[in-house]
């Protein structure tokens, strides 16, 4: 083995990228073995199920593998395993959700290596233990459990060495080969999903960047009942120390009573709703690894690489057009939509509101449910260019609405998987600007 496949973020950028065309191609290679099985006797099924597992498998192990961009992908394809047909969403599922906080992991001479020339020769002293295992290996660094020279356990985030050069190059990579990725994706187009990765590329590289947003987010919400951010100890832009703090993944939720999943589902969108309102931050990067369930119920929140600031809240535009929309207003909606860019002046309103009605449903019953087939229903109708008479390709997102609009679809996406029943619309009625007037 070379030293190059023992690294976890493989230096060549023509190793990487061959690594990643492997998935693809992978998946039509393992079709032509299941052909010769299915004659050598076995069913379709048993075929159909083997096969679906082993294309699984290899997608957690090269994206995992090779983290960098290729597993900031993986984590936003996560977040929309729920549109994946029934009969593939299985294995899917648990490798997609597993890459969201589980990697192969850096090795400890390399974590020493950072540790050295970020916090200096003297770091171990900085710390009364620090385990060498990591607790959490993600994209671009992962993250160790210590003890603070003060005795406060801590969490130590430390980035992988080449992880800038791994992170454009896998992007522009995934983003050629966007077409053959789309079958991994659920037939989904990748490819605006890459460009926004890649624009918002270097503010998730610098730790002190992400250490302040954190830290700002962390004093908004001291003392709440609802959600605990953990406050940042010190910084450098490759690693970042801050209170630890205990708790399961948001995930978990999925697995437990229907009261449980619904309370922790409306926290987690009253905690995407109120980091606006209340500290000017929109945390971005709504997928359930970066988000636990504390021993004591509250919502902890983590990794702050990327927000958006927001130092008035969230556009009372956006308010205004779902409060005029819960109305059933088409010709308004139409109007305030072209008033704010999101269309030209020429388009239907019946034929918009038609295309959007679904999507505000959620903010227009005192109560909804979430689940699967509901998002797989959108996801369906928003591929069908036909439908709406193509409105799907009229409508334009402003640039200042696009984590806007990564959130929202995300978090539907997250509230579908744990099958949450909510009063969405008393969130917005609280944090949502221009909502609740009349």
């Amino acid at each position: 083995m070379s030293n190059d496949d023992r690294d976890p973020l493989v230096r060549s950028s023509l190793r990487r990228g061959a690594r990643l065309a492997s998935l693809p191609l992978g998946a039509a290679g393992r079709a032509t073995v299941g052909l010769g099985r299915r004659i050598g006797g076995q069913s379709a099924d048993q075929v159909s199920a083997s096969l679906q597992q082993a294309a699984a498998e290899q997608l957690f192990r090269v994206l995992g593998d090779l983290k960098g961009g290729a597993m900031k992908f993986g984590q936003a394809m996560s977040l929309f395993e729920a549109v994946l047909p029934d009969d593939i969403a299985g294995p899917y599922r648990e490798q997609l959700t597993k890459l969201q906080q589980d990697a192969p992991p850096m090795p400890t001479s390399r974590v020493h290596a950072v540790l050295r020339r970020e916090l200096g020769v003297d770091w171990r002293d900085l710390f009364l233990d620090f385990d060498p295992a990591p607790a959490a290996a993600a994209s671009i660094g992962q993250v160790h459990r210590a003890t603070w020279a003060d005795g406060r356990p801590v969490a130590v985030k430390v980035q992988y060495p080449g992880a800038d050069e791994a992170l454009r190059s896998d992007l522009r990579q995934i983003r050629r080969l966007s077409k053959l990725f789309a079958p991994l994706a659920g037939g989904m187009d990748v490819t605006p999903l890459v460009d926004e990765l890649v624009e918002r590329t270097s503010e998730e590289l610098d730790y002190t960047v992400e250490a302040a947003s954190q830290q700002q987010a962390a004093e908004g919400f001291a003392g709440s009942d609802e959600f605990v951010v953990p406050h940042v100890l010190t910084s450098t832009s490759k690693v970042m120390v801050s209170e630890w703090i205990d708790g399961e993944p948001l995930s978990v939720a999925a697995g437990r009573d229907e009261a449980e999943r619904n309370r922790v589902g409306l926290l987690y969108v009253r905690f995407l709703f109120a980091g606006p309102s209340r500290v000017g931050l929109l945390h971005a990067d709504p997928h359930p690894g970066n988000f636990r369930i504390t021993p004591d119920g509250r919502l902890g929140v983590v990794d702050f690489g990327l927000v958006s600031r927001l130092p008035e809240g969230l556009p009372r535009a956006m308010g205004t057009i779902l409060r005029i929309a819960r109305q059933g207003d088409a010709r308004q909606v139409a109007d305030q939509l072209h008033r704010e860019g999101f269309v030209a002046a020429d388009v239907d309103a019946d034929d918009l509101w038609d295309y959007l009605a679904p999507f505000v449903e959620p903010a227009a019953v005192p109560e909804f449910q979430f689940n699967r087939e509901w998002m797989r229903e959108q996801f369906l109708r928003v591929r069908d260019l036909s439908a709406s008479g193509g409105m799907g390709l009229k409508i334009n997102l402003p640039p200042s609405y696009l984590l806007i609009h990564r959130v929202w679809l995300g978090g539907l996406a997250v509230l579908s998987q744990l099958g949450v029943r909510a009063a969405f619309v008393d969130v917005l009625e609280e944090f949502l600007p221009g909502y609740a007037e009349v």
